[in-house]
């Protein structure tokens, strides 16, 4: 019963054309939005203390909003993209894994992850070395995205162009 929507014609009308539907997403998110959650974080990128006990609780956010696929499908442009594409409900299941692996001391304090912890950590998890530093990566580029977005009043900065 939560995957009921109201019915919008033109809404729907733009996801069957693959348009999207942006209205209903910014709807979703403002219903699962946490006001003060979020300024928290906000004084934590600025801080350079985003963790992963804080991906964790956006990871959670994102979940709230239902299923991954109609969430992308509501994106212009994305929705040919996943159209053959299957994106189950655990598409998170192996990143909570890697972090529930993790001490509470390690998800406070992501620069302290050397090989060894890594090792333990991919162990407890179930998942490979090669899963826990793809994840260790995707964290850090997104670390670097939101505060350069946070810092600079949301304008996310072009890569430079190497000559």
């Amino acid at each position: 019963m939560d995957a009921l929507d109201v019915f919008h014609p033109d809404r729907m009308a733009n996801r069957i054309l693959g348009m999207g539907d942006v209205v209903s997403l910014v709807e979703r998110a403002q219903e699962q939005y946490d006001e003060q959650e979020a300024r928290k974080i906000q004084k934590r990128l600025v801080r350079n203390e985003y963790n992963y006990e804080d991906f964790l609780s956006q990871i959670a956010q994102i979940k709230k909003m239902g299923n991954m696929k109609d969430l992308i499908g509501m994106i212009p442009g994305l929705n040919k993209l996943t159209k053959d594409v299957e994106i189950g409900d655990d598409a998170f299941v192996p990143i909570e894994s890697i972090i529930g692996s993790m001490t509470p001391y390690e998800r406070r304090n992501p620069s302290c992850l050397n090989g060894s912890r890594k090792q333990r950590i991919a162990a407890g998890s179930g998942r490979t070395i090669q899963e826990v530093n793809r994840l260790v990566k995707q964290f850090e580029d997104t670390r670097k995205m939101m505060k350069a977005v946070s810092t600079k009043g949301g304008k996310i900065p072009m890569p430079r162009r190497r000559r």
